[in-house]
């Protein structure tokens, strides 16, 4: 009976002394703990009281023709060096028939339907960009709408660094 009662002692003692542990454990003070701690610290994330409610992610709205051609154009003018009267232009032909498109996009036609419609769109923008713009602009607008604006600008610099190199040669 002597060794059941000291093994009820020793093990009632470490139930309070587990406990113990446990409360200081779950509290966070300072030594971990569930939540965020005393110091930030903790295994478990920390919680703020407001209870946030889920919702669903807003499919971002498709933007309008302006908002394109407007985002576009400062880029557009810089590469090609446009004056402002030619900016004007070429914004106000390019928002007509990036609308037209857009358009075209949602009555959803069929593939050769959609394709003949876009080039008769396309060759519209042509003839209105060359009685629209100089030829020499023109001609880099379309460089530029078949390499990018990015490469367009790299070649430029590429092209500016060369003179430079040469008028110093030239002096020298």
């Amino acid at each position: 009976m002597k060794i059941n009662s000291t093994f009820f002692i020793v093990l009632f003692t470490l139930l309070l002394a587990g406990v113990e542990l446990q409360a200081q454990y779950g509290y966070g003070n300072g030594y971990g703990g569930y939540g965020y701690g005393g110091r930030g610290t903790g295994y478990g994330r920390g919680r703020t009281a407001i209870p946030q409610a889920q919702t669903p992610q807003k499919e971002p709205e498709p933007l309008t023709a302006d908002e394109i051609v407007d985002n576009e154009m400062p880029e557009i003018a810089s590469a090609l060096e446009l004056n402002d009267f030619e900016t004007a232009v070429l914004s106000s032909i390019l928002k007509k028939y990036v609308q037209e498109r857009i358009e075209m996009q949602i009555l959803k036609l069929d593939a050769d339907q959609m394709r003949e419609q876009m080039d008769k769109i396309t060759q519209r923008q042509t003839e209105e960009l060359k009685a629209g713009l100089p030829l020499e602009k023109y001609e880099a607008f379309v460089e530029l709408q078949k390499k990018g604006v990015s490469k367009t600008k790299k070649e430029k610099k590429k092209k500016e660094k060369r003179q430079k190199k040469k008028k110093k040669t030239d002096q020298g």
